[in-house]
């Protein structure tokens, strides 16, 4: 596994121009430190297999000592891309091997659906857990341990969420490595550090310790840069020549991504200054624009991909979650109907707490409301097969609670992106966040249906793996370096408004801004036409394709495929060329397209056709959720983000679950069809209505 992310991250950095070579100007921080955990963590492993007695009788010190550098050299390290990836990866393998007393666990049955067998397990580092998932189980951290089957040629093994995090890590970070390139200082720059070095070598006066660049003879800027002791080659970002942070409104944060242009820097040594003004050639200019395309400059912001990453897994362990919750439920209860509440219970408080927990994410800090909610949920997810097993009732509150927090966390991951992508990027990132939760969908789902199959009896497992991935987010998203929020009217906490004015301050702010109201409103209607099309289309594919030849089950995860595909495509498209186009368009274009798509899908009668408008039915859908979530971001002030984002959760996802109930009712009456082309032409007019409003096409 480890392996085939080595590969992947080389490869990848291969096809986007970058060069092997480039890995020699690699430094990194606390290299001894690193060379020295890699050497006593291997070390101890070998004399572990060859039984040498004092290393067995000293085995937990000493792995916990390799582990304990390693994770300090890999924290001094995290500012380069895909280097928090990694030290959660080891953080999360080291709690299991040290809490087992130096050994990691690999569950049986994930070792037999692998295709392995005890005999093969000959590392004196693992030993076999037993398959009943009881309080041994957990006891033994289970779910953190080798637990995930790889049942494939080659790469055949058994793997934990550390290993998923750690492989992601070092694809992300080899990519940047292959694709880094320093780049040339233009000659006025080049000119301007020769003036200052010929004028620190012999100055015509004296100069006083306070004087700007009295050390160094440079400008005030560029001896901040000296400072900052920044190589000359690279850019002004977290180049894997060295992390860097900048200094932002009394706080930190994360400097520009790689592919920026590049700073002056200098070193001294003693009271001579040296540095070199040799240039690297320009990249070609092909190579040079696959380095700045937004994607690509994502990929190299390690608190962007951090983030994107920690997401991505997570989102995998719902999915998992969710088949096995569906699959608990109906074969306890055997009623439709309780399976249903299931979806109920997890959309009602989308409507219920939104703009509540908005007011308090806007009092909160962003990146601690992030990580306060992953481990709550966790908990949570963690006891949920226990609450199944006292009384399937239960699972409901649960459930409820589950999403309750997640209405906390939503606003503030929509709040912390603008703060640690540029403005450039914005809507890329809005993308390339959407296009992961579009990957756990298309590729989640069927995975997580064949692991829930494969568990039978120990669908609890499905339950843990999610909630190992949430502690896993959490660690992850802790790495995050963002910068301090300086917000509006800050004063004493006696000055602070009260709860109340604060929720009408976020409803009053939305209410008056003309964009960002119609925006609300046509989501509200076009949610609410999703939530039909949710409720009603396994009863439209049953009575619409009786004559495909399929059975009416696969017809419909046909349909569902389509959509997914469209979302990954549409959630490609807009992130690869977005920024062309003007933002309001794009939101009337794709709400548009969604009602004349969704009219059509309800008018078919042919189950190739229907994929087909499924498939369109998921693009548009990307064409108006990606930049409307951009519009809010630019929109609204950093401080009132959260209430504003919390209204409009309410009032689209709100419109969603009343749609769901109300689908089935109007559904029952007037038939599926019927009703989804209703509100297909109903879309249709509120896409269109943007067009009357200035304000909102020109956005």
């Amino acid at each position: 596994m480890l392996i085939g992310g080595i590969a992947l991250g080389l490869i990848l950095g291969l096809v986007a121009g970058g060069s092997l070579v480039n890995l020699a100007s690699i430094r990194l921080q606390r290299l001894g430190l690193l060379a020295i955990a890699l050497l006593l963590r291997v070390a101890t492993e070998i004399l572990l297999n060859a039984g040498v007695a004092p290393v067995e009788t000293l085995r937990v010190p000493l792995l916990a000592s390799a582990f304990g550098l390693l994770l300090v050299a890999l924290w001094a390290n995290r500012g380069y891309p895909g280097m928090s990836l990694v030290f959660v990866g080891i953080l999360s393998n080291a709690i299991v091997i040290i809490v087992n007393g130096g050994y990691m666990p690999i569950w049986e049955p994930a070792l037999a659906a692998a295709g392995l067998t005890p005999a093969d397990v000959i590392s004196a580092i693992h030993y076999i857990l037993p398959p009943p998932l009881d309080a041994n189980f957990l006891l033994h951290l289970g779910p953190l341990a080798d637990v995930i089957p790889i049942p494939l040629p080659v790469i055949q093994n058994v793997a934990s969420v550390g290993d998923a995090f750690l492989t992601m890590g070092l694809a992300f970070f080899l990519f940047a490595a292959v694709l880094r390139t320093p780049e040339e200082l233009d000659e006025a720059e080049l000119e301007l550090i020769h003036q200052r070095l010929v004028a620190a070598a012999a100055p015509t006066r004296p100069r006083r310790s306070g004087d700007p660049g009295a050390e160094t003879g440079l400008s005030p800027a560029l001896n901040a840069t000296v400072a900052l002791q920044r190589p000359l080659m690279g850019s002004a970002g977290p180049g894997l020549g060295s992390p860097s942070l900048e200094t932002f409104e009394g706080g930190v944060r994360a400097a520009p991504a790689l592919g920026t242009p590049a700073t002056a820097a200098a070193t001294m040594t003693g009271a001579a200054v040296a540095t070199s003004t040799t240039a690297a050639a320009p990249a070609a200019p092909a190579v040079e624009r696959v380095r700045q395309h937004p994607y690509v400059r994502l990929a190299l912001n390690p608190s962007f991909s951090a983030l994107w990453a920690g997401q991505l897994i997570s989102l995998f362990g719902d999915r998992l979650n969710q088949l096995a919750l569906v699959a608990v439920v109906a074969i306890s209860t055997g009623s439709a109907l309780a399976t249903g509440l299931v979806f109920f219970a997890a959309t009602l408080p989308n409507l219920l707490l939104s703009p509540i927990a908005g007011t308090f994410v806007d009092r909160w800090d962003h990146k601690e409301v992030m990580v306060v909610s992953d481990i709550l949920r966790a908990a949570i997810v963690l006891v949920l097969p226990l609450a199944a097993i006292t009384n399937i009732v239960l699972v409901y509150p649960l459930i409820f609670l589950v999403t309750s927090i997640s209405v906390f966390f939503r606003p503030a991951r929509v709040a912390i992106l603008p703060r640690i992508v540029p403005d450039e990027d914005l809507l890329s990132a809005n993308s390339a966040l959407w296009v992961g939760e579009t990957i756990a969908d298309v590729i989640g789902y069927p995975l997580a249906g064949l692991f829930v199959a494969l568990l039978g009896t120990a669908v609890p497992l499905a339950f843990w793996v999610d909630s190992a991935t949430y502690l896993a987010s959490a660690a992850l998203i802790a790495t995050i370096v963002v910068p301090r929020l300086v917000r509006s009217g800050a004063g004493e906490a006696s000055r602070r408004p009260d709860f109340v004015a604060e929720l009408a301050a976020g409803w009053q702010f939305l209410r008056h801004e003309t964009v960002l109201l119609a925006n609300t409103l046509q989501g509200a209607v076009g949610q609410f036409s999703l939530g039909l099309s949710i409720a009603l289309t396994p009863s439209f594919v049953q009575t619409a394709f009786t004559s495909s030849g399929f059975a009416w089950q696969a017809s419909y995860g046909f349909v569902e495929t389509g959509i997914g595909i469209g979302n990954l495509v549409g959630g490609f498209a807009v992130g690869l060329i977005g920024t062309r186009f003007m933002k309001g368009r794009m939101v009337i274009f794709g709400y548009t397209m969604l009602g004349v798509l969704t009219l059509l899908f309800a008018l078919s009668n042919n189950l190739g056709v229907a994929i087909g408008l499924a498939f369109g039915q998921g693009v548009a859908n990307m064409i108006f959720v990606i930049p409307s979530q951009t519009l809010f971001q630019e929109r609204t002030p950093a401080d009132l983000i959260g209430r504003v984002v919390g209204f409009r959760f309410a009032l689209v996802f709100g419109a969603m679950t009343i749609a769901m109930l109300l689908g089935s009712v109007l559904g029952q009456v007037f038939g599926p069809g019927p009703v989804i082309a209703a509100f297909g032409v109903v879309t249709i007019g509120v896409g269109l209505a943007g067009l009357l409003v200035p304000a909102v096409r020109d956005a």
